[in-house]
């Protein structure tokens, strides 16, 4: 049974008051700049069992009087159509989708900044549709020698071309759809302007991972690893903080590398430097509100299993590179697992082996495991659904939730109507359908009230699924798995 090892609404109360202190530490203004994502933190919540994916978005609303939030988006990326792929919309798309988030929540978005715009037709474009919805929009360019070259973006050639953003909040959230943004050159650029004007504005991080107070090798921290093993960044101990107070602590290898310049842009800026080291920089309370050690341990490891196939997955379908694979590998050399510590994945082959045609496996809140197989009606992953409600609401075996008789005209649909070359039915399609024999059906709204009870459950896949099925399990909090086998040897999927 998963077990909660973090302790959500402590962590609220410490971030808050610490950022807080920051507020009060530079004066009049804080520019933070927030790494990862706000509103659906979903790694953290499965390596840190009761951490809420919105815990972010919680401690803002805490600070919702003091704080407005500054978007921003990389000109190259408005360019290049840059996808978020967990959710599958360009970068410029998920602008719209935060603001809007944002305001639904009552939080104030001050502005959005486009930066290392050098000209883009399709920034100049994105910038005139959000100002026809009202939104203030800001420039920032590439600076040459950016980030080494501290005496040329110290200067008004540098930092201080860019548009000043002007806000109105002690505190500044700077936040982005994703890596590469350039969150901390529009903060340094800000601290820039702002003192030039007299006003005393500080810089800080937020960034959960990695924990700086847990070890390197601990497996929260070997997950994050796991997680940008993509972008190749590096845990490692903090020198400089070492250093500085003789004290151990985690950091990565990009904000170790970019630390001596920020140092010098500080001190280009203020005369000296606010900070001893990247850890200093950051504000994190992650780490002292675990309360189960083993219970965030073992659901680290999942995770970095988890990122493995989802690795492997990404190579079969020619979208990622072996590298990040090899390097997962390496990751789990040093958690000590392998893809054996993940129970439904040996279930869920010896079921597709016995079978002869592809299989799945979920391991439930008490630990008991149930399968699903390929059927003429339903693919693997349904007849999984299916059998875990089942379980889950003790619903006898062989008790129809869904008659054949009830499969059969949806499946007439798909094939002679909507041109579908596969009769079985999805999750999704399975989902509606036992919805609907709900309405006169006992069991099967008793099934229904059970997918709730699927949320942090672990299951594996024979073969890989079809987006519409992993966007099922996504939206039921299932941590899917899948062997990067397709069902069909095709070279079109």
């Amino acid at each position: 049974m998963t077990k909660t090892g973090f302790d959500n609404q402590k962590y609220l109360k410490l971030q808050s008051e610490h950022i807080r202190e920051r507020i009060n530490q530079f004066g009049d203004k804080l520019y933070l700049e927030f790494g990862g994502k706000l509103f659906d933190d979903y790694h953290a919540s499965r390596v840190l069992p009761g951490f809420a994916p919105d815990s972010k978005l919680q401690m803002l609303m805490q600070l919702s009087d003091q704080s407005e939030i500054v978007i921003v988006i990389n000109a190259a990326d408005i360019e290049k159509n840059k996808i978020r792929y967990d959710l599958g919309i360009t970068y410029d798309a998920d602008v719209l989708r935060l603001i809007q988030s944002f305001r639904d929540k009552g939080l104030y978005v001050g502005s959005v900044v486009i930066t290392q715009y050098t000209g883009q037709s399709t920034a100049d474009l994105f910038k005139s549709k959000l100002e026809h919805m009202g939104i203030i929009v800001y420039k920032h360019y590439r600076i040459d020698g950016y980030p080494n070259n501290v005496t040329h973006i110290v200067s008004e050639e540098g930092f201080g071309r860019n548009d000043y953003i002007k806000t109105t909040r002690p505190l500044v959230i700077v936040t982005a759809p994703g890596p590469g943004s350039g969150k901390m050159a529009t903060c340094l650029s800000q601290l820039y302007h702002e003192n030039k004007r007299n006003i005393k504005a500080g810089y800080a991080k937020f960034e959960t991972f990695p924990v700086w107070n847990l070890a390197l090798k601990h497996p929260v921290n070997l997950a994050y690893e796991a997680a940008t093993a993509d972008l190749n960044d590096l845990n490692m101990i903090d020198p400089f903080h070492l250093e500085a107070y003789g004290t151990t602590t985690v950091n990565y290898n990009r904000d170790v590398e970019i630390f001596p310049v920020l140092n010098a842009i500080f001190e280009g800026i203020y005369g000296n430097s606010p900070y001893k080291s990247p850890t200093d920089m950051g504000v994190n309370m992650a780490g002292n509100c675990i309360f189960d050690n083993e219970a965030c341990e073992e659901a680290s490891k999942q995770e970095i299993i988890r990122r493995y196939y989802h690795a492997l997955n990404r190579v079969a379908k020619g979208v990622g590179s072996d590298s990040e694979v090899y390097k997962i590998e390496l990751l789990m050399k040093q958690a000590k697992i392998s893809a054996d510590f993940r129970k439904v994945v040996g279930v869920a082959m010896e079921k597709a082996a016995l079978n002869h045609s592809p299989a799945a496996a979920m391991e439930l809140p008490d630990g008991q495991i149930v399968t699903g197989k390929t059927s003429d009606l339903l693919g693997s992953s349904a007849a999984l659904l299916l059998n875990a409600v089942k379980a889950l609401g003790h619903i006898p075996d062989e008790i129809h939730l869904i008659a054949p008789s009830a499969i059969e005209p949806i499946q007439k649909l798909k094939v002679n109507y909507l041109g579908s070359k596969n009769p079985r039915l999805h999750t999704d399609e399975v989902l509606i359908a036992l919805s609907m024999c709900a309405a006169t059906d006992l069991n099967a709204q008793k099934a229904l009230d059970q997918l709730s009870k699927l949320k942090g459950c672990q299951a594996h896949t024979s073969v890989m699924l079809s987006r519409v099925d992993i966007s099922s399990f996504q939206k039921l909090g299932v941590n899917l798995t899948s062997e990067p086998i397709y069902e069909h040897a095709k070279i079109y999927h």
